[in-house]
């Protein structure tokens, strides 16, 4: 069965018929080309596939397209402007808090989740926040680093 779908995608409108079982990452992934929203585990537990719907990190593996009807998705792709990275991508670059990247566009989203939910959050808070998320490459030490300077530099551009 097709159902109408229409949302807001990294700022643009997007509608399209789906059927009602296409999850949200294959949406994205499939229908609009943003292959920056990765697929590892498909049972919500790695993270890779995090993005922010609403302001609010989600796993797109655990959400049907049709849930996201009416609502504004931002994906990695849209967070760069006129080429320009966004404060947290700059300093997991900056902070080397990737290796592999695989799991930095969901890591990114969701610490840019957390930024819209705590205010200058703790090294615990960030742990927590990232708990979902996994990386195989690193020890998370560097993730955590880049994730605070990334919310402290967030905070010096957002008054």
């Amino acid at each position: 069965m097709k159902l109408s779908v229409s949302l807001t995608v990294n700022g643009k409108p997007v509608s399209a018929e789906v059927e009602s079982r296409t999850l949200l990452v294959d949406f994205l992934r499939d229908r609009l080309r943003l292959t920056g929203t990765h697929i590892g585990c498909d049972t919500a537990q790695c993270g890779a596939c995090t993005v922010l719907v609403d302001g609010k990190a989600v796993k797109s593996c655990n959400v049907l397209a049709i849930q996201a009807r009416g609502q504004e998705v931002m994906t990695i792709e849209g967070l760069a402007t006129n080429g320009t990275l966004h404060p947290m991508q700059a300093a997991f670059k900056q902070h080397h808090g990737l290796q592999c990247g695989f799991c930095t566009p969901g890591m990114v989203m969701s610490a840019i989740g957390l930024a819209a939910e705590t205010k200058a959050p703790t090294e615990t808070q960030i742990r927590e926040a990232l708990d979902g998320n996994i990386c195989r490459c690193t020890g998370y030490h560097n993730i955590v680093k880049s994730v605070k300077a990334g919310l402290e530099a967030m905070d010096e551009v957002t008054p």
